[in-house]
């Protein structure tokens, strides 16, 4: 049994498409970023920097005790190893399926991120923070639209490397992209969003997504922590 600490944004939907793929059983725990849940000290106990997505894994594979997991990338490397699945045991296939993971941790997420965050969060609409972050998205939906000329998958086969990718090209409206202009790019994404585990993983968060996350009051939260104010009380 796997709990899941878990909110549908990018990083959340990583996981529960590759539990459903791998049918590993899991249970969700909400963590409702919108009024602070990710701050609460026994969240913090498992996730130290305040951010879900994170796992408790009740049965490792070493029979030991419960083990717990925060980072999305770091939670499929460490599903990936458990189940044998999604990630190559050969030294190359291995390697690229490695790189793109951590592309899309250093680059993709975070890019889109501030995306997200000047385009659709920020209290004032700043040109050169929009532009910037909005044309580094575009640039790196080139990267990935490079990477799939004549593949179904980043790797060649199927890997956590889609899986980690998927979700954060899922808004690219709101990230003011044409999935159009990179048609290797489009290709995929619709074969990824066909596929019935990717179905059930965001069915699996539409409970959740009707909640609004983002007020004045949560603004406060999301985007207004600083070292003190995040510190687990004792």
């Amino acid at each position: 049994m796997i709990e899941l600490y878990y909110w549908p944004t990018p990083n959340g939907h990583k996981v529960t498409i590759f539990l459903e793929e791998t049918e590993l059983e899991y249970r969700i725990v909400p963590i409702d970023i919108g009024v602070g849940d990710q701050f609460k000290p026994e969240f913090l106990k498992i996730a130290p920097n305040n951010r879900m997505p994170a796992i408790v894994d009740l049965a490792p594979v070493d029979g030991g005790e419960p083990i717990s997991v925060f980072e999305s990338g770091a939670i499929l490397l460490y599903l990936a190893e458990k189940t044998g699945k999604f990630l190559p045991t050969t030294l190359r296939d291995r390697k690229t399926v490695m790189e793109w993971l951590f592309w899309q941790m250093g680059g993709l997420g975070p890019m889109a991120g501030q995306n997200h965050h000047f385009t659709q969060y920020a209290p004032e609409k700043i040109p050169y923070a929009i532009e910037r972050y909005v044309n580094e998205t575009n640039r790196l939906y080139g990267v990935l639209n490079r990477q799939l000329e004549g593949r179904d998958y980043i790797a060649g086969a199927y890997s956590i490397a889609d899986i980690a990718c998927y979700p954060w090209i899922v808004p690219y409206e709101r990230q003011q992209q044409q999935l159009e202009d990179f048609p290797n790019l489009q290709r995929w994404f619709e074969r990824m969003r066909d596929r019935p585990a990717v179905v059930c993983a965001y069915a699996k968060g539409q409970p959740f997504s009707n909640r609004p996350t983002v007020n004045e009051e949560s603004r406060k939260i999301l985007f207004g922590q600083t070292a003190a104010s995040v510190s687990p009380q004792p």
